[in-house]
């Protein structure tokens, strides 16, 4: 089964390399460092063995901040290969580690093809690879078990959907699955269910995302915008997707939202442009944020388009009210983790099937609402934000919530000694 599957990458590969191509008309990124995706690297090899971290994208990335600080102080000796597979994730990483200097390494993980993924372990020599929430690649558990490098999958997570989408594969999925040497489950659901995918020595430890902490200089940068935007008050919609903007903008017309300002900051930055634009088709006043620049938001703009990288916790730290994107169509939804860090109230759409458990714990806290439209967010948005008292307490149960979760990246910490040791 492998190998049908190692021969539909080979066969896929000058498709793959179009795609690419085609994605870099909008983000550069994606046509550079294109040697790296097939297993070929510039300068010297490490001169010691590295613990690679291996986080997709942006969100994975963020998320591993918690585990690669700890994983530098705990091994001081030991350096980080922090791979992805997006651009956006590499300048995340790259923004996230700076500080670190040569002790982190970034790279693109090649394509999931036995040679190429050989090649990229022959050269970087990992002593462990830790795979962040969801990436189970069979070429890459399968090298790695020839090459004797330990894999844990941490902070992970399974959907319903995604365990039956693997089983409809399981013959190639379940034999990577296996190949596990242990599994950091975020929920005691997503630990069932990885054990139904196959995965042996699942623990529960929870989310590290609730780990992360921003950076003051962030925090002081929200403190700015929202000195730029005034006493106007603000509903965010984070991390919104593609056909939710367009539902957004629809609905708005039709809600009193008694003067707020509502900003919105598209989850993908190449989509940035196309949202200005139907911001704009839709006759209301916009204003980007990569414009700006130190002067105040105009007064009678309407939305603010959030199209820059890296400020999610300065718009968090800026708004009154934040909406978690995804969640509106089928997509499964975004964390919302977080919004709840800085004491933000929080809602979201009926579709959050890829942060179930943390969802329903943070409506049971009575940290966020789920809505059921476009329109009823709005609504939702402005009663709320005419209710300064119960946007208060929801803010302060949005803080406990992710104060009472946090502790996740040493009990990952723990599970991971043997396989560094």
């Amino acid at each position: 089964m492998r190998f049908l599957y190692s021969l539909a990458w080979w066969l896929a590969l000058p498709l793959v390399v179009a795609r690419l191509w085609w994605r870099g008309r909008k983000e550069l990124g994606y046509r550079q460092h294109w040697a790296e995706r097939f297993g070929f690297y510039q300068g010297s090899a490490p001169r010691h063995r590295m613990i690679w971290v291996h986080a997709v994208s942006v969100g994975e990335t963020r998320a591993a901040e918690p585990l690669v600080t700890a994983l530098l102080q705990a091994y001081p000796e030991r350096d980080i290969l922090l791979t992805h597979m997006t651009p956006t994730g590499r300048a995340t990483g790259q923004a996230l580690f700076a500080k670190y200097g040569v002790r982190v390494r970034q790279s693109y993980l090649p394509y999931d093809t036995g040679w190429m993924v050989a090649r990229f372990l022959r050269h970087f020599t990992p002593c462990a690879c830790v795979l962040m929430e969801t990436e189970v690649w069979p070429n890459v558990m399968a090298q790695c078990a020839r090459h004797k490098v330990p894999v844990a999958l941490v902070n992970a997570r399974l959907s319903e959907r995604s365990l039956a989408k693997a089983q409809r594969l399981s013959a190639l999925m379940k034999e990577a699955a296996q190949a596990f040497s242990c599994v950091a489950a975020q929920t005691d659901a997503d630990a069932r269910r990885l054990r139904d995918f196959g995965a042996p020595h699942v623990h529960v430890t929870g989310s590290i995302k609730f780990d992360v902490t921003p950076d003051e200089a962030m925090l002081a940068r929200g403190e700015r915008l929202r000195a730029q935007i005034g006493a106007r008050p603000v509903l965010l919609c984070a991390s919104t997707r593609e056909g939710e903007e367009a539902l957004i903008l629809d609905a708005l017309p039709a809600v009193d939202l008694t003067g707020a300002l509502v900003v919105i900051v598209p989850r993908h930055p190449q989509r940035f442009d196309e949202v200005a634009r139907m911001i704009e088709s839709h006759d209301l006043s916009l204003c980007r944020r990569s414009t700006l620049g130190d002067a105040p938001v105009p007064a009678g703009t309407r939305v603010l388009l959030g199209d820059s990288m890296g400020e999610m916790f300065a718009y968090y730290a800026a708004c009154d009210l934040a909406f978690i994107g995804g969640s509106l169509l089928p997509l499964g939804g975004q964390n919302l983790i977080e919004a709840c860090a800085l004491g933000k109230p929080v809602l979201v759409g009926p579709h959050t099937f890829n942060f179930a458990s943390v969802s329903e714990d943070a409506i049971a806290a009575s940290a966020a609402l789920r809505v059921a439209d476009a329109e009823s967010m709005l609504r939702e948005a402005a009663r709320l934000l005419l209710a300064e008292h119960e946007r208060l307490v929801m803010g302060v149960n949005a803080e406990a919530f992710a104060r009472l979760h946090r502790g996740a990246t040493q009990r990952t910490l723990r599970l991971l000694e043997p396989l560094l040791d």
